[in-house]
């Protein structure tokens, strides 16, 4: 998701209140904050020696440890009010992708995309997904691509009566 369409999705849902899914059916606790917005220019090199550049905004997400328990969760108002103000300060490219970074004791740090987003009755759940590395350069590199074994019958993959061993 670009910057400008988070943006628009928060516009068009003001009144309601802004949950995270950073996996499936598990949500960003209450008690959290925003703490930071980065605004990143990546200037890359792949392995096939081929070079790229993009900005990203990443957008930081911490729960506080002071505030466990809390039940209710900010306003997209809120959040808008937040990365408005940023963008006061530090101009966001509205072209970016945007990423939104977090972690938890069960949870890794990540920078997670936004896979998609769901209106719940009063919550806007803004879904977020971890992307897998990947060589951008494999036809360059001689990587070849993973083929999907074709099974002309139902019997599985290189079992003894398989159709593939």
């Amino acid at each position: 998701m670009k910057t400008q369409e988070l943006f628009k999705v928060l516009e068009d849902h003001k009144d309601k209140s802004l949950l995270f899914e950073y996996k499936p059916g598990l949500l960003v606790g209450a008690n959290y904050h925003i703490t930071e917005v980065k605004h990143i220019k990546i200037d890359s090199v792949d392995c096939g020696s081929q070079t790229d550049s993009w900005n990203e905004t990443i957008i930081q997400l911490w729960e506080s440890p002071s505030e466990l328990g809390k039940t209710e969760y900010m306003t997209v108002l809120k959040a808008l009010g937040i990365l408005k103000k940023v963008g006061k300060m530090k101009p966001y490219d509205i072209n970016a992708e945007v990423k939104f970074e977090y972690s938890n004791t069960a949870f890794h740090t990540a920078q997670l995309f936004v896979n998609d987003f769901e209106i719940n009755g009063n919550k806007l759940i803004v879904k977020l997904a971890v992307e897998k590395t990947d060589c951008k350069a494999k036809e360059l590199c001689g990587v070849p691509q993973a083929l999907q074994p074709v099974y002309e019958n139902d019997e599985p993959c290189c079992s003894p009566n398989g159709n593939c061993c």
